[in-house]
């Protein structure tokens, strides 16, 4: 294979996840099967090309896209990259939150908090990216359960669970410290919700536990142990000064609180954690529903060969949900700091049996395309200072309203590329380890031409999992009649209320969810009044149209994230106001 066929590779999107091109009922083992067959292979390719439209590569229309985005990415740059520049008038305002870069004669822009921390632990993480693979394989060389009875994976199960539940333990304690602990009691309490309460009240007393924590982890600090011992024991007063000094115990508290690991505020990580708790109170919920219909036995399927949708569907054994599976899956430390989010009963699956889409070359291919993206934000950080400049309060009258644009522009791309390369990390991890968590970035904030769509691929594990827990079990959507479309845009708001919340107690971002809403109703009510079957003879001016519509979905998806993420309310009024004062900024909006 030559380097050009192999780069090709590396962008396939096969090579990004395997279920953008197999569908979620067909097993991956058929997949790989048919490769070795050339006739299916080119049958496949032959079906694929009768399938698709005729390709527009050498249209008038298709050249004059070329001449414009040929024109327009390098001059977007430049406006980026101009204002960063030492010569620029305002650079001394934010020159001091500039640091030393790996380029010569450049600073690099690491001004944000998330993307400093990743950046600075990378070397410790990638260590311990190699070191879990090695220590498993030295545990499952020492430790070999009696598999004599084993006949559909439960040795494999025994192995790797014992390890993930060990390595959870002593992962947690040296992640979070004596906070562990803390992690630990609310496991506790929710596991004893879903196996001791009477089944009618657990998907309520579910919900109900798990934002509360949300809420209480927020509101209290992460429980700090001097201030718990202060409830319990005041602090005292001096005799000699009258001034109040911490009691005994407040004092045993701090002294507690100082061991406080590599990272001791664990409840700003915890959120991701709240959603696994409620996949496993709801799976074991489901899993002892007795008119289920979705067992091995009656669907008669191969166990080491399901599909996606049948290792989320399939209940696991009553005895594998478990204390210990549950804490090996809750903390499974590939996935535990970001995710990406896998289901319970998906997690037991690729225990009892590996996935075969965590092929090596798969693998090895997904690891380089993690290294060009980290490449690519790295070359962006050195030449445009975009979130200094955004974080050094400025005065946007002082910009041109290109200028405006364009430090908006790619203030959210870097936004999405520190979110990528934490969960392209942490699923290289987990695919290195055996276990093929979804892929969660697919698009980018400028192509998601659908807001709807937006949500399948930004955080996509997370979508997957509103759409399992949330969004089916409070009835979906139907937009076949107005009082059906009503439920359906309350639905929605249930739902972006809940994102927001998940992701901090903040009200920009509960104006962020409520505008993701506000900005669904434009495409709905164009889906419903040029419905695409209306369209067939005329698939041009359709494409056309369409193309209208998603400039303006990208256009609200960016104004609402720049809301949430970057600028808040206020600041979006004030950067659309400089944007719209002039020609330039409008061109360029």
């Amino acid at each position: 294979m030559g380097v050009s066929s192999f780069f090709r590779k590396v962008y396939d999107l096969d090579t990004l996840d395997t279920r953008f091109l197999t569908t979620s009922s067909t097993p991956y083992r058929t997949v790989i099967d048919a490769r070795s067959d050339p006739d299916a292979v080119k049958e496949a390719a032959d079906k694929a090309r009768a399938r698709a439209p005729p390709p527009k590569w050498h249209t008038p229309e298709y050249i004059l896209y070329s001449l414009v985005v040929a024109w327009a990415v390098p001059s977007m740059i430049w406006v980026a990259y101009n204002v960063s520049k030492p010569s620029d008038p305002r650079y001394h305002k934010f020159e001091h939150l500039l640091s030393d870069g790996w380029i010569p004669g450049r600073k690099v822009d690491i001004s944000d908090n998330q993307y400093h921390s990743f950046r600075g632990n990378l070397p410790y993480m990638a260590t311990l990216l190699l070191f879990h693979p090695l220590l498993r394989k030295g545990w499952n060389s020492v430790y070999k359960p009696d598999n004599k009875k084993d006949s559909k994976g439960s040795s494999r199960l025994e192995q790797r669970a014992s390890f993930d539940f060990i390595f959870a333990i002593f992962f947690l304690i040296i992640l979070h410290g004596i906070s562990a602990f803390k992690v630990l009691s609310i496991l506790f309490i929710n596991f004893q919700i879903g196996r001791k309460l009477p089944r009618k009240y657990v998907p309520v007393a579910t919900w109900v536990f798990t934002i509360s924590t949300l809420f209480a982890n927020e509101l209290c600090d992460g429980y700090h142990l001097r201030n718990v011992a202060g409830h319990i024991s005041p602090p005292v007063k001096v005799k000699a000064s009258g001034d109040l000094t911490d009691s005994p115990l407040m004092l045993t508290g701090a002294w507690l609180d100082s061991f406080g690991g590599i990272v001791p505020r664990w409840e700003v990580l915890f959120n991701i954690t709240i959603l696994r708790l409620i996949s496993y109170n709801m799976d074991y919920y489901w899993s002892i529903d007795k008119k289920s219909a979705n067992s091995l036995e009656k669907k008669q399927l191969d166990p080491a060969n399901l599909s996606e949708r049948d290792r989320v569907a399939i209940s696991a054994n009553p005895s594998e949900y478990s204390f210990r599976n549950y804490v090996a899956y809750t903390i499974y430390a590939p996935l535990y700091l970001t995710g990406p989010i896998l289901t319970f009963n998906d997690y037991i699956s690729q225990l009892k049996f590996k996935a075969a889409s965590t092929e090596r070359s798969r693998t090895i291919r997904y690891g380089i395309r993690f290294v060009l993206v980290l490449l690519a934000m790295e070359l962006i950080l050195h030449y445009d200072y975009v979130c200094a400049i955004s974080m050094a309060s400025p005065v946007w009258g002082d910009y041109s309203a290109s200028q405006i644009s364009l430090l908006s522009y790619f203030n959210l791309h870097i936004i999405w590329l520190k979110l990528l390369l934490p969960w392209r990390l942490f699923r290289l991890w987990a695919l290195i380890d055996g276990i093929d968590p979804p892929e969660n970035m697919v698009r980018c904030v400028s192509n998601n031409y659908s807001t709807q769509l937006f949500w399948r691929a930004w955080h996509r594990s997370y979508n997957r999992w509103l759409v399992r827990y949330l969004f089916v079990p409070l009835g979906g959507s139907s937009f076949g009649n107005w009082v059906a479309a009503v439920r359906s845009i309350m639905t929605y708001v249930a739902v972006f209320t809940f994102v927001a919340m998940w992701h901090d107690i903040q009200l920009r971002l509960l104006i962020w969810g409520w505008l993701i809403v506000l900005f669904m109703v434009p495409e709905w009510t164009a889906a419903y009044f040029f419905p695409k079957r209306n369209w067939e003879g005329r698939p041009t001016e359709y494409r056309l149209l369409c193309c209208v519509g998603a400039v303006a979905n990208v256009l609200m998806m960016m104004a609402a994230n720049l809301v949430g993420f970057a600028v808040g309310l206020d600041g979006l009024q004030s950067i659309i106001a400089g944007i719209l004062h002039d020609w330039s900024g409008e061109y360029h909006f």
